[in-house]
């Protein structure tokens, strides 16, 4: 028979897979499995029948808890909210396999912002993570009544979740490459070239960021203009910029002595750069790898 601790470290990729999406913090997650390892070390053995539902329950509940808590902080937060960006060309997420990893886009994640704690439970549960009513209603306390009806008001609120254009890898990166080249160079008309007309970008800095965004900023010409900006004003010339799969998607990080500065995660359709996540909060970025 397995340990307790192997049984958990089989299921720990799952367990952060669940609370990453639930809190959107890597490191939050991380804390929040390890909470949830000593509560299994001491569970009682009659309360355990199925240890992957034991364990989703409790880093559910966890999770649904630091929500609540941290409602009033996202509520109060300077600037636009993004999620803390995690880094997934070496460590592969468990959904990717199952063609889940469209859950870990920034767009679907900010997304999931419009739902109440128990709302983001129950649709995570459902649509991401392939749990019957039953389960969830025994992991969230709730009828199976009950949380059908959470389901069906979480995806009205979510809205049609529309799958985003799955540009080449290969070409993604060209297209980011050229980008971050005119951006360096404060080539206007080259990064044009590579935005959308109705580009958005999301600049979180929490506050912590001078001459970050406050608002969304909107249009091909306001995004370059932005972005040179930007570069010009806050991104030092000994920076290195390494190109990075973060959430899934085409981007990268921007180092300074080793350190990482910001992350930047690009949408991309039709051979255009359709929506920019930056993210510069210093607070975002600890849990980024430091440059080679």
């Amino acid at each position: 028979m397995e340990s307790r601790a192997a049984v958990f470290a089989s299921a720990r990729p799952f367990l952060f897979s669940i609370a990453y999406r639930m809190l959107g913090s890597v490191m939050d997650a991380e804390d929040l499995v390890q909470d949830a390892y000593l509560r299994w070390q001491e569970a009682p053995e009659t309360d355990v029948r199925s240890p992957r539902a034991y364990l989703a329950t409790i880093v559910t509940r966890l999770a649904i808890n630091q929500l609540r808590s941290a409602r009033t902080k996202r509520e109060t937060y300077v600037g636009p909210w993004l999620p803390e960006p995690l880094v997934t060309e070496d460590t592969p997420d468990p959904s990717t396999a199952l063609e889940l990893a469209e859950s870990l886009s920034m767009a679907f994640l900010v997304l999931l912002e419009r739902l109440s704690p128990i709302e983001r439970a129950v649709f995570l549960l459902h649509e991401v993570f392939d749990f019957e009513y039953a389960e969830i209603a025994g992991i969230v306390d709730k009828t199976e009544a009950n949380c059908r009806q959470l389901l069906a008001r979480a995806r009205k609120r979510v809205g049609a979740a529309r799958r985003r254009f799955e540009a080449d890898p290969a070409q993604a990166r060209r297209l980011v490459q050229r980008f971050t080249e005119a951006a360096v160079a404060g080539d206007m008309d080259a990064l044009l070239t590579v935005l959308a007309e109705d580009i958005t970008l999301w600049a979180d800095g929490g506050g912590k960021v001078p001459g970050a965004a406050l608002k969304p900023v909107r249009g091909a010409a306001s995004v370059a203009r932005f972005a040179l900006g930007a570069v010009r004003r806050f991104v030092p010339a000994e920076s290195i910029l390494r190109p990075a799969e973060i959430n899934g998607q085409t981007g990268f990080i921007a180092y300074v002595s080793g350190r990482p500065l910001a992350a930047l995660i690009f949408d991309i359709r039709d051979e255009r750069i359709h929506t920019i996540y930056a993210v510069g909060n210093p607070d975002k970025l600890q849990a980024l790898p430091t440059s080679p």
